[in-house]
């Protein structure tokens, strides 16, 4: 049982809600998955996910999350080890047990606690569905019913969709307050529009490579549909939903675009008024028609094609809900059917389609883009306005409770009529502010709602009038690849990936420089000649492929060949040859390491200069370019196979991701790419030499200088306990900025400084945070730059000093459990009582950072992916450095055999993750290491 004196504080439940929302993807995925394959792999993955959500939720004392969880983990044990497939039945039962993990990430997340009590009969539910043996299938209609003549069809919509229950109309009344209504129509908004922009693509056919996109957007309506309640809602985006996973599955579909969309349609025509209002929207609907409708979608046809419908049906279907609508009189541009799906757009005659282009000068559009970047940021400020107003109708509440009080008091003592008539019109007064405030407040909302949502718009707008496609930026290079790769006697063809992806057109123009460097390279240096490509196996034409495309807002642009790839052995003695290392450190170096010498300026790796290469300049370009757009280069490479070049760019320079720091009480923005490391420190963990401060990190030394001192701000408290310090490097030198806290990670909207300020030594440009606040964005190479000035004058402020309490014996402990919140519980426990944490995900990740430092002792899990607990305990205890290391193993498996397991292994302790609860677990270490 949880012991009620730990509380569960917000950063806790964070933390839960991270993971929750990790594990039930991967359960859904996993689910999906079972349903054509029951490798073992995908139970283990299962089990392991449904593991870590009841470890997470009981270690923060979830306790109604953990059971559900439980009975989840045991059914995906039982099949894993009986070898026993899991019905179809069963499977949609453990999509909805995943479904309502999914549904707590909808609630505030101190909410998250309320919302698990509130759903207690509904867990008792599906824990009593999940212990049943099998569940009785039924039809899709709900019918039971299975005569001669319909066996057949029957079995076939078995294998097309998943067993479901009988449909359920919505009830005209619904009670939902009006924050979680909100929260609704929103999603329903959101999602909506994925569906409509990315239904059809720009040939007018199924759009089959948003298909993730799709499932991802009716799941998502499915899920906010149901926690309301609406029952027409959750059977639309439910089938919509089951149509894009077979597609995703791989079945060829013949599918009814008309009935697609027009089923999208009855979803964003939702009415944004009350819940009331929403559901006779919803009741209106004729839903034997929609099911019939959706009868047909699914038909193994094997031809893999899709229907074309011509453009008076699709007109129909998007206006039969808008009957004001006249076609003809008030389509007249593209910004008129901007809401209508894309598949009409295509098809309207070019005629009406006619776009005319402009002449825009750069610079005007770069301050329009500015000032929707203004407008974007202007908005999201209104938000806290709306919190405001709740605390004056809050304010109002209690003024009218405190002058009812004394209303009742004055009364009891004898009041005139005159004054008792005063009273009755103040509150009739009062009742009238409070209605109109409360009214105000929804209209705010929803006004704020909808301005978001345009300024969005406006501004992705703005930013698509800077993007150009890839192709126009590499027109030359076939014919540079060809000219480059006869003059070298080689043969090589060029292979372009993603010609039509998008890039801001800055980017794109300094982009042509690294990009022939890097080709050149791929020819010249990675491509063999013929007759050994030929001697390797390989063909006598290399291949080099240049590849762009988008991925988690950023833009990748790859150059792979199939070249003889890197010699590392090779590179080390060049390394050493030219005086950038020396031997015994150039053979400590890892691959990455090694790398990133070849970025440095004069470095080469051929003895001869030729026309082509050996001068020691291109790489250094690369970086260059990358390093001035706030981007990041990889290198990955495997000798004999090949080598690729990656380039991580932003997809707009007018957007920066940055961590936002405090400094002296003012608020600083860095680049969050430009950021090697942030770190957490103790005062052991800070060294001096002299006047100059250090800290140890992956065997390098890197100086520390306080950010006051560089911004010419107020000195801060001394004798800190802990102190954050963010690594920066411009390439050559890497230094420690010692800053006050780390704030957020937003998103800013580059805003230049007027030039009447003239340069800004360490500052950039400014932003404005979502709350109005002014922010000035820091200058990575002129702060390094500055901080090098200082150390080698020697005026550098300490930052830190010792303090009596800092000067007591500093104990280090190694935390190593693939859980997330666990690992924050651990930390937060031994931090509390004094001692240094560091942790680690998982064995492999716990085997390589015991080698980076020095540990007084190890905590460890058992069930870990990679290199599972029992197994790095084995070899910590077999290794001279680190047998002596006491270890102790916490873990949710409290059986004796797991513990003689541990014991065995060298484990010092075994406890169970019980032990946070009280204190078995700190007197366990106080009787390994001690007390600090």
């Amino acid at each position: 049982m949880a012991n009620t004196s730990i509380n569960i504080d917000s950063s806790m439940l964070e933390l839960f809600v991270v993971e929750l929302e990790s594990h039930t993807r991967t359960l859904e995925r996993g689910l999906l998955g079972l349903e054509n394959n029951s490798s073992s792999h995908i139970y283990e993955s299962l089990m392991r996910a449904a593991h870590s959500i009841k470890g997470a939720a009981r270690i923060i004392g979830l306790n109604k999350a953990v059971e559900l969880a439980h009975e989840m983990e045991d059914i995906f044990e039982y099949s894993r080890k009986s070898g026993e497939k899991v019905s179809e039945n069963k499977i949609q039962i453990l999509l909805e047990c995943n479904d309502f993990y999914s549904s707590l990430l909808n609630f505030p997340v101190d909410d998250i606690p309320a919302a698990l009590d509130n759903s207690a009969d509904k867990i008792e539910s599906l824990i009593k569905k999940l212990k049943k043996s099998e569940v009785q299938p039924s039809n899709l209609n709900g019918s039971n019913k299975n005569t001669n003549g319909s066996s057949k069809k029957q079995a076939s919509t078995a294998k097309s969709e998943p067993v479901r229950t009988a449909f359920k109309r919505t009830s005209d009344k619904l009670n939902i307050d009006n924050a979680l209504l909100e929260l609704f129509k929103n999603e329903i908004f959101t999602n909506c529009k994925i569906l409509t922009d990315k239904l059809i693509d720009s040939d007018g056919k199924f759009n089959k490579g948003a298909i993730d996109d799709l499932q991802r957007a009716a799941h998502s309506i499915k899920g906010a549909s149901r926690i309301v309640g609406i029952e027409e809602s959750v059977e639309i985006s439910g089938r919509l939903e089951i149509i894009f996973d077979r597609i995703k599955s791989g079945h060829d579909e013949k599918l009814n675009l008309t009935a697609l969309s027009k089923s999208v349609n009855y979803l964003s025509s939702m009415p944004d008024g009350n819940i009331q209002e929403l559901a006779a929207y919803f009741l209106s609907l004729d839903m034997d028609s929609i099911i019939a409708e959706f009868q047909n979608q699914i038909i193994n046809s094997g031809e893999n094609k899709v229907e074309i419908i011509d453009l008076d049906s699709v007109m129909n279907v998007v206006t039969e809900k808008q009957p004001e609508i006249n076609t003809e009189s008030e389509i007249q541009s593209k910004d008129d059917i901007h809401n209508l799906p894309e598949f009409v757009e295509k098809q309207v005659p070019s005629e009406k389609k006619e776009e005319r282009f402009v002449r825009v000068l750069s610079e005007n559009l770069n301050k329009l883009l500015g000032l929707t970047g203004e407008i974007l940021v202007q908005t999201k400020s209104l938000k806290p306005f709306s919190k405001e107003m709740q605390k004056i109708k809050i304010g109002l509440l209690e003024l009218n409770s405190f002058k009812e009080q004394i209303y009742q008091e004055l009364f009891q003592e004898g009041i005139s009529e005159d004054i008792n008539q005063k009273f009755q019109e103040s509150s009739k007064q009062l009742d009238y502010i409070l209605s109109t405030i409360i009214k105000y407040i929804e209209n705010f909302e929803n006004f704020s709602r909808r301005l978001e949502m345009t300024s969005d718009r406006l501004y992705n707008e703005a930013v698509e009038t800077r993007m150009k496609p890839f192709s126009e930026g590499i027109i030359g290079f076939p014919r540079f690849v060809r000219d480059v790769s006869k003059q070298l006697g080689k043969k090589a063809e060029l292979e372009i990936r993603g010609e039509s992806t998008k890039v801001d057109r800055d980017i794109l123009e300094k982009l042509e420089s690294p990009l022939n460097h890097l080709v050149r390279n791929a020819i010249d240096h990675g491509l063999e000649s013929t007759d050994e490509r030929i001697s390797a196996g390989k063909s006598e034409t290399g291949k080099i492929i240049l590849e762009a495309r988008h991925s988690s807002g950023m833009l990748l642009i790859s150059i792979s060949d199939d070249g003889k790839g890197i010699n590392l052995d090779s590179l080390r003695n060049s390394i050493v040859e030219r005086g950038f290392s020396s031997k015994e450190m150039a053979a400590d170096l890892s691959p990455s390491e090694l790398y990133d010498f070849l970025f440095l300026p004069g470095f080469s790796t051929r003895q001869e200069v030729t026309e082509i290469s050996g001068r020691g300049v291109g790489l250094d370009v690369v970086f260059s370019m990358v390093n001035e757009v706030g981007g990041v280069i990889k290198i990955d490479s495997e000798f004999g196979k090949g080598t690729i070049f990656q380039l991580q760019l932003p997809l707009t320079l007018s957007v920066i991701r940055t961590m936002l720091v405090e400094i002296s009480g003012e608020p600083y923005a860095i680049p969050l790419s430009r950021i090697d490391r942030v770190l957490s420190l103790n005062h052991n963990d800070i060294k001096s030499v002299e006047s100059m401060q250090y800290l140890e990190y992956n065997g390098e030394n890197i100086g520390i200088v306080d950010a006051r001192q560089i911004f010419g701000l107020s000195k801060g408290k001394v004798g800190k306990e802990k102190y954050q310090v963010v690594i920066l490097s411009d390439h050559i030198n890497r230094y420690g900025l010692a800053i006050d806290r780390l704030v957020s990670q937003p998103d800013l909207v580059v805003m230049q400084l007027d030039k009447k300020l003239g340069r800004i030594p360490n500052i950039s440009a400014g932003a404005i945070l979502e709350d109005g606040t002014p922010v000035l964005m820091i200058d990575v190479e002129d702060v390094v730059r500055s901080i090098d000035r200082i150390t080698k004058t020697g005026e550098i402020n300490r930052v830190a000093q010792l303090s009596d309490k800092a000067k007591k014996k500093s104990l280090h402990i190694l935390v190593v459990d693939d859980s997330l919140t666990v690992r924050e519980v651990e930390r937060k426990l031994l931090e509390n009582k004094g001692y240094h944490v560091t942790v680690a995900v998982d064995g492999i990740d716990g085997w390589n950072t015991l080698h980076r430092d020095k540990f007084d002792m190890i905590i460890s899990d058992i069930d870990m992916p990679r290199m599972n607990g029992i197994e790095m305990v084995k070899r910590i205890k077999s290794d001279v450095k680190f047998r002596e290391i006491p270890v102790m193993i916490v873990s949710y498996k409290d059986r004796e055999d797991d513990r003689k397991k541990g014991l065995d292994a060298g484990a010092n302790y075994y406890l169970t993750k019980s032990s946070f609860h009280d204190d078995t677990m700190l007197d366990a270490v106080y009787d390994l290491i001690g007390k600090p």
